[in-house]
């Protein structure tokens, strides 16, 4: 729980002047994740700008350019630790339009950190986030009522935004004890790494001990095994005139020599004879590791096959059920043919029906929409050119989530995560 080498990934998302990169910049800052030089850079910059205290924000929104012109829009990874624990923090941009890098940040955090100003409380945009990370599976949410000085540490008005954001986590599916809320100061530095005096009504952890203690998710590495074939190796060079390995990033599970696997769509058995890396051969390999399978028989395999545990099946089909995040600016209508890019394979596609619209707000879903909009969630079916390996989003979420895209010229149209994922949105049946 609490060694050195746990490592919790987490992601951040608010609205826009919530104070979300003061909070990032307080985090790196209060546990020591910032160079020297760093530091005085933000103080310089500080003092220019008249401020009695150095503003935390510009460790985080870095050119001054980008700043200026009030907008910060990629997803920037940051890293810190802290004795008890490591940290990979996706810090996500609060724009409406920008719902897509919440997507792609919260895809594999353990953790969402909510930012909501204290003065505002809970806004269309804390909802849309928090329907976004229910839909992802982020297991643990975090509601950082921010700004709290400005409301001179009014317990009451505190109280009244946690109860109306746990009674919304709740309505998607969150259990009482994976949301809390804390009052914080990202500006002063109230309850982030240290303890307020100034909200003696508060008795829960501050951020950072919150962070640092929280059960971190069940490893991926007890997932079932799912290895995409992202190329073949085949030197037929007289040193290695019968070699025939298979390269890719294991997307979930681990191996061994001699596991019992299958090859799908093909549905073909074998077992696995070698495990190769570029420091030589190993006698396991686990999710996320970068390697060479070889096979105890040939077999036709190729790239965008899908090598995985024969006792684990994943199912192969050619239609999808599955929620879009629809994130292009021209509109999706059934009927639309698209490719979908599922692990190493990409495939024609047809957009059979759209099911229903979810409505991040009311939290019920509009049945048979004419269409689906930018940023808007939808259940749609899919039907394909070809069969493909899938598992549900729940149980792996590299092979239960894919990408549409545009065939004309290449663009990403949707994230798309398989399986009847409103259903799981606890108040998010239709009326």
């Amino acid at each position: 729980m609490g060694s050195k080498t746990s490592l919790l990934r987490l992601a951040t998302a608010g609205s826009v002047d919530d104070g979300k990169s003061t909070l990032v910049g307080r985090l790196l800052y209060d546990t020591k994740s910032v160079l020297a030089d760093q530091l005085d850079a933000v103080q310089r910059a500080s003092v220019d700008r008249g401020l009695s205290t150095p503003d935390l924000s510009l460790l985080v929104d870095g050119l001054r350019s980008e700043r200026e012109q009030g907008i910060t829009i990629d997803v920037a990874y940051r890293y810190f630790a802290t004795p008890k624990r490591s940290f990979v923090l996706a810090d996500t941009p609060g724009h409406v339009q920008y719902t897509r890098n919440t997507v792609t940040g919260a895809s594999t955090a353990q953790l969402a950190v909510l930012l909501v100003d204290a003065r505002k409380g809970v806004v269309e945009q804390t909802r849309r986030h928090a329907a976004v990370l229910a839909l992802l599976g982020v297991p643990r949410l975090v509601l950082a009522v921010n700004k709290v000085d400005l409301i001179a540490y009014d317990e009451a008005a505190f109280t009244v935004i946690a109860k109306e954001f746990t009674a919304h986590a709740s309505s998607l599916g969150y259990t009482e004890g994976s949301v809390l809320a804390i009052p914080v100061s990202a500006l002063v530095g109230d309850n982030v790494a240290t303890r307020s005096e100034n909200t003696p009504w508060y008795t829960g952890p501050t951020l950072l001990e919150h962070l640092e203690t929280v059960p971190v998710a069940p490893d991926p590495h007890e997932a079932a095994f799912r290895f995409p074939v992202q190329y073949v190796i085949r030197p037929r060079t007289p040193e290695h005139p019968d070699y025939r390995g298979y390269a890719g990033q294991i997307a979930a599970g681990t191996v061994r020599p001699g596991d019992e696997i299958v090859v799908l769509p093909q549905g073909l058995r074998t077992t696995v004879e070698r495990i190769d890396t570029a420091d030589g051969p190993l006698q396991e390999a686990g999710t996320g590791s970068s390697v060479t399978v070889l096979l105890a028989d040939e077999l036709d395999i190729s790239r965008g096959d899908l090598i995985a545990s024969a006792t684990e099946r994943p199912v192969v089909t050619d239609e999808l059920t599955a929620a879009l995040c629809w994130l292009s600016s021209t509109s999706l209508q059934a009927g639309a043919r698209v490719l979908v890019k599922h692990g190493t394979r990409t495939v024609q596609a047809l957009v059979e029906e759209l099911s229903s619209r979810f409505d991040e707000q009311t939290l019920s879903t509009v049945d048979g929409p004419a269409s689906l909009e930018l940023n808007e969630i939808g259940s749609v079916r899919l039907r394909l050119s070809e069969e493909i390996a899938v598992d549900d989003y729940a149980a792996s979420p590299r092979t239960g989530a894919f990408l549409v895209i545009d065939p004309k010229n290449g663009d990403t149209l949707a994230a798309g995560l398989i399986g009847e994922r409103f259903a799981a949105l606890g108040g998010a049946e239709p009326e």
